[in-house]
């Protein structure tokens, strides 16, 4: 089983939005059975909240099924029992390396790296365009299943 973990700031933007882009991809790639996603946040600031409503307002208009969840932390446990690491940008990538311990830093990278583009993830917390964020983490999650099962065709 393969474990990924998607990470942001406060995971309630971009790594939720990546976690349930991943899984409507996985499922759709019937894979479900050999995919664990998840995502968690690098800081406390939104410890126990739900999804921000413009993520929502995204997935329901591209018809990704989400449900009611809380943001969490990610700990070194997570370092060690996720295959990968995925940050949406790098100031994530820094704070993820300051929280799980250095022999899984290997595991750490950027969604964008999947795609051949080393750079962030739009943020719409500061920007407010969910459009933008959302090309970005579909391309991502995108690249990055062709990446894992390179013998599915990806829908």
């Amino acid at each position: 089983m393969t474990k990924i973990l998607f990470v942001c700031h406060g995971n309630i933007c971009r790594s939720p939005m990546a976690e349930f882009v991943m899984k409507d991809l996985i499922k759709k790639a019937g894979l479900e059975s050999e995919c664990q996603i998840a995502s968690a946040a690098t800081s406390r600031e939104e410890i126990g909240n739900d999804i921000h409503p413009g993520t929502k307002g995204k997935l329901r208009e591209m018809g990704i099924p989400f449900s009611h969840r809380r943001a969490v932390q990610l700990t070194a446990t997570d370092g060690r029992e996720y295959d990968y690491l995925i940050g949406m940008d790098r100031y994530n990538l820094r704070n993820m390396r300051s929280i799980v311990r250095e022999e899984d830093w290997h595991k750490i990278s950027l969604l964008l790296d999947f795609c051949g583009e080393s750079r962030d993830v739009a943020d719409p917390w500061y920007t407010g365009d969910f459009d933008a964020t959302w090309d970005d983490i579909d391309r991502g999650c995108r690249a990055l299943l062709q990446r894992l099962f390179p013998a599915h065709k990806v829908v």
